[in-house]
């Protein structure tokens, strides 16, 4: 950390306050901050003193940063909220238009333009000039939000890759609320249970023998459940890569979220080479998770060889991931160059070694899609579901399409059209 000089104590200081909007500022940047934080930071300030930066800086650090992924947004906030003149332009930079020269300034780390955001909530951004009827207080602003939920119904079926800067944001807000639950396998194992259906012999005569052999009651049992893991091999290609940013977010919340039952998250991402990002998705911090898992997948908007990847993972990870009936997402165009017949055995592969195998395809967006490219025709009958990938709408049905294996989507009408009836 930097070296800071040492803070001036104002005359009429309002340092319980401060604190408590700083706290404000780190929870509307993601942090888990309540009250009684906030209440203990005060009362640790007062203890330690208010004479060192460094001494303030940790003191506040010690109440309010509980996860190691928290530290990068705490100093972003800090240093914007303690005055720290220059970083404070660079981040107002980062959320203000400008023209940028021939020399750019450094592109924002992990959870800087959160940051920013969550301290300069409500700050009025310098407008053009122009003609301002309102400008003496006396004019009338006219709001109408009758469209309002339009708005946010159109978002949802909008395609990714149509979608505006701000649009991209909403979007990845709305991916980050959606959940993905799935219901519980029945094992042949059991358990003991009071309300169970089938009698636990194996327990009744256990219990028999402290009564000399008489059987006095019986222990019943029931099947044991187990929850799936699910397995997502998302294609990071250069026709892929706007959509794959935005699933990427998607699998990032799926994988943080507590209580929808998956056992594990796996992810995969792949172009011309198989890359596991599985750690990267267990960070908390959705923007240092999707830059170390873009920093390690170095093809990504690069070329495609779905075939040789498929055979990679059957070969490498199948094994380690895909038992006790795990659920398999495929994302991807299927526009593949490489011999759509060993594409056809790898996908048959991966598809008797999964219980589930659900294909997500943006192409399927058209009308008039039809699968005439060999690798969709190639892959299309080793799936169990073949959906829509490309919008917030398409990725919120994928709960409905886990819950129902009945649930193909368009695979039996493209199969009839490939086979000609």
């Amino acid at each position: 950390m930097a070296t800071y000089a040492p803070l001036e104590i104002p005359e009429d200081g309002k340092l319980a306050q401060n604190v408590t909007h700083f706290a404000r500022a780190l929870r509307r940047a993601g942090l888990p901050i309540g009250p009684g934080r906030v209440l203990d930071a005060i009362r640790a300030v007062e203890v330690v003193g208010f004479s060192e930066r460094v001494d303030f800086y940790w003191t506040l650090h010690a109440c309010f940063v509980s996860r190691p992924e928290e530290r990068v947004i705490y100093e972003q906030v800090f240093r914007l909220f303690w005055r720290d003149p220059k970083y404070l332009d660079h981040m107002m930079s980062l959320l203000l238009p400008s023209i940028q020269g021939l020399q750019e300034d450094r592109a924002a780390s992990a959870a800087e333009k959160r940051a920013a955001e969550a301290l300069l909530d409500g700050v009025e951004r310098d407008l053009p000039a122009g003609d301002d009827d309102s400008a003496d207080g006396d004019g009338e602003i006219d709001i109408d939000a009758s469209a309002t939920m339009s708005h946010e119904e159109r978002l949802k079926t909008l395609d990714f890759e149509q979608m505006s800067v701000a649009e991209v944001a909403q979007a990845k807000r709305m991916l980050a609320r959606l959940s993905l639950p799935v219901k519980p396998l029945v094992t042949r194992r059991s358990r003991a249970s009071t309300t169970g259906a089938q009698v636990d012999m194996r327990r009744t005569l256990r219990a028999s023998l402290r009564h000399g052999g008489e059987i006095t009651q019986l222990s019943m049992k029931t099947p044991r459940l187990r929850w799936p893991n699910l397995v997502v091999l998302c294609d990071i290609s250069g026709s892929m890569s706007q959509y794959s940013r935005l699933v990427l977010h998607f699998i990032h919340a799926v994988a943080n979220r507590q209580g929808q039952g998956w056992a594990r998250v796996h992810g995969f991402t792949f172009g011309t080479r198989l890359t596991n990002i599985t750690r990267h998705l267990k960070n908390r911090d959705v923007d240092a998770a999707l830059r170390a898992a873009g920093a390690e997948a170095q093809d990504w908007s690069g070329g495609t060889r779905i075939g040789s990847c498929l055979a990679d993972f059957n070969r490498d990870w199948s094994r380690r991931v895909l038992g006790q009936g795990a659920v398999v997402l495929l994302i991807t165009d299927g526009l593949d160059r490489d011999d759509s017949g060993q594409l056809a055995r790898q996908m048959e592969r991966l598809h008797l070694s999964c219980r589930r195998l659900i294909w997500l395809n943006p192409l399927l967006r058209w009308d008039g899609f039809a699968p005439k490219a060999q690798g969709i025709r190639a892959m299309l009958p080793h799936c169990d579901a073949f959906r829509a990938g490309h919008s917030v709408a398409s990725l919120e049905a994928l709960a409905a399409v886990i819950s129902d294996p009945g649930d193909g989507g368009e695979k039996q009408r493209l199969l009839r059209m490939m086979s000609g009836t």
